[in-house]
C-alpha cells in the first residue's frame, strides 16, 4: 500500500509562505473529476493508496519524523505532500531508520546544499546539507539545478553530489541507480510557463514532459517520495495543483 501523507509545514520559507496549504489543493485537483486516477501507462493508482490523518500540529523535524516512522510499517511506503522543503530531511531520516542504503532522485531548481540560510541550518534551502553529513543516504542525484552559486558548488563537491545543470542538461547521461530511490520533487524544477504557483520562480526549468518522461524510465525500486514547495498563493487557475496531481500519479504508479 501507498500511503500519502500530509506534511503542512512551511515554517522554514524564506521568502514566502504558503506551502503548507499545497496537500489540500493537490489532493481537491486528483479528485476534482476533471482527471482520472490512473498513470500514463494504464496503471490506476486508486486501489493502492490510502490517506493517512492530516497533521495539523507539525511543531518540529522530530515529530514530522516521528510521524513518518509510524507509518512506515510492514511493506507500506510513502508519498509525502508538503510543505516547504525542509521536510525532506527528517522524511529522510525515518526512511534511512527503516531501508538502511538508498539513493536520493533530487529534482529541483535549486540544489539546497546551504550549510546555513539567514543563519539557520535547517532552512528549506539546506536539508540535502544536512542529508549528506548524516551519512543518510548513498548517492544524490540532482536535476533540473540552475542557481547554484559558489558556496553551494563547494558543497557539492564536498558531498559527492552529481549535479545535473538544466544550462548543459542531458537527461541520458544519468546512470543507472544502484540501489533503492527515493525521489524529492521540488515544484520550482518545472519553469514558471508549466508550475506558476511556487514561491521562488526560476525561468529556465524542465518540461512537464521532462519530468514525466525522467519518472517513467526509472528502472529500480521506489521506496519513497515527496512533492514540495508547490505554494497555492501564486498559482494561477490551479494549473501547479493539476501539475502536482499528475506528478503524484505518475511517481506513485512507480512505487508499486
Amino acid at each position: 500500500m501507498i500511503k500519502i501523507v500530509n506534511v503542512p509545514f512551511d515554517d522554514k520559507s524564506s521568502f514566502q509562505k504558503g506551502a503548507k496549504e499545497a496537500p489540500e489543493k493537490i489532493l481537491k485537483a486528483l479528485y476534482s473529476g476533471s482527471m482520472n486516477l490512473s498513470a500514463e501507462n494504464g496503471i490506476s493508482i486508486e486501489d493502492s493508496i490510502v490517506f493517512t490523518k492530516t497533521e495539523s500540529d507539525l511543531e518540529s523535524y522530530a515529530y514530522i519524523e516521528k510521524h513518518i516512522k509510524n507509518q512506515l510499517v510492514g511493506d507500506d511506503k510513502i508519498l509525502s505532500l508538503g510543505g516547504d522543503h525542509s521536510i525532506t530531511f527528517p522524511i529522510v531520516k525515518a526512511h534511512y531508520e527503516k531501508y538502511g542504503q538508498f539513493d536520493i532522485l533530487h529534482i529541483d531548481a535549486h540544489a539546497d546544499l546551504y550549510h546555513e540560510y539567514d543563519g539557520d541550518p535547517y532552512s528549506h534551502a539546506c536539508p540535502f546539507a544536512r542529508i549528506m553529513e548524516n551519512g543518510l543516504v548513498n548517492r544524490l542525484v540532482q536535476v533540473g539545478i540552475r542557481t547554484l552559486n559558489t558556496h553551494q558548488r563547494e558543497q557539492a563537491k564536498k558531498f559527492n553530489v552529481e549535479v545535473h545543470e538544466m544550462r548543459d542538461l542531458n537527461l541520458t547521461s544519468l546512470s543507472e541507480f544502484k540501489y533503492p530511490l527515493y525521489i524529492s520533487l521540488d515544484m520550482d524544477a518545472f519553469d514558471p510557463a508549466f508550475a506558476p504557483g511556487v514561491s521562488h520562480h526560476e525561468p529556465g526549468g524542465l518540461t512537464t514532459r521532462q519530468v514525466i518522461d525522467l519518472i517513467q524510465n526509472l528502472d529500480v525500486e521506489i521506496i519513497g517520495a515527496d512533492i514540495v514547495e508547490y505554494n497555492p498563493a501564486r498559482d494561477v487557475n490551479d494549473m501547479t495543483a493539476y501539475l502536482a496531481a499528475k506528478m503524484l500519479k505518475e511517481i506513485v504508479a512507480k512505487m508499486m
